[in-house]
């Protein structure tokens, strides 16, 4: 039982190294054309799974105005969608990421019906966490930092700004490069980023300490793709 679970942990962290890397190679404007569901087998359920955890982020690139796959992607967006709603017990974090993967579909996949409607989502915490907390929960929904997203919780975190940015850092000197390209990302787009802290070149940092890290590429090219913060 517990080699079987490891093995599928193995592989969903596979698949996510994949197709984050997709995405990113897209918003470089490398790879060649994007589409989802080129990089997943439909109807399995750790690619399904894989749409999950990356949650908007895998329609980034349709974010930019590219074509998108059309049928076949909206397939494997729906299919992941049922396969893995929050439940009741859910986290605040798989609510807002859930949230925000039915909002980048309707925004960035053709019209196709309706989507499942958006659960509500507990926002108290982007007020009351402590600055270590409140980063490390933006940087989980990073994906959400997509072009008009979650507007919500942007206004929210860019009303901590200066919280957001000591959690950069101290992601930075933790070597935590997965939590500071998340944060990173956020504040390339809220407003009033202080100059002292230093984003573009931190950035192109974190993305060259994580060893090629597929997600941590992700986060840098979207911030740059996006938001003119961290050129390559």
């Amino acid at each position: 039982m517990l080699a079987e679970q490891a093995q599928e942990n193995s592989s969903l962290s596979t698949v996510v190294a994949d197709v984050a890397n997709g995405v990113a190679l897209a918003l470089d404007g490398e790879g060649g054309s994007y589409a989802l569901s080129a990089l997943l087998a439909q109807d399995d359920a750790v690619a399904l799974a894989a749409v999950r955890v990356l949650g908007a982020d895998v329609l980034a690139p349709y974010a930019l105005g590219a074509p998108p796959g059309g049928g076949p992607d909206e397939q494997v967006v729906r299919k992941a969608l049922a396969a893995y709603p929050p439940g009741a017990d859910a986290s605040e974090v798989s609510v807002w990421s859930y949230r925000g993967l039915v909002e980048a579909s309707r925004a960035f996949l053709p019209a196709g019906g309706d989507w499942p409607d958006t659960p509500q989502a507990g926002a108290a915490w982007l007020q009351t966490d402590p600055w270590p907390r409140l980063t490390h929960r933006a940087s989980q929904l990073a994906a959400l930092a997509l072009p008009g997203l979650a507007p919500a919780l942007a206004a929210g975190l860019a009303a901590r700004t200066e919280d957001l940015a000591r959690g950069f850092v101290r992601a930075v000197r933790r070597r935590d490069w997965l939590q500071a390209a998340g944060a990173g990302r956020w504040l390339a787009r809220v407003p009033d980023v202080p100059q002292s802290l230093g984003l573009d070149a931190g950035l192109v940092y974190v993305r060259r300490m994580s060893g090629g890290d597929p997600r941590v590429a992700l986060h840098a090219a979207a911030a740059r793709r996006f938001h003119l913060r961290g050129p390559r």
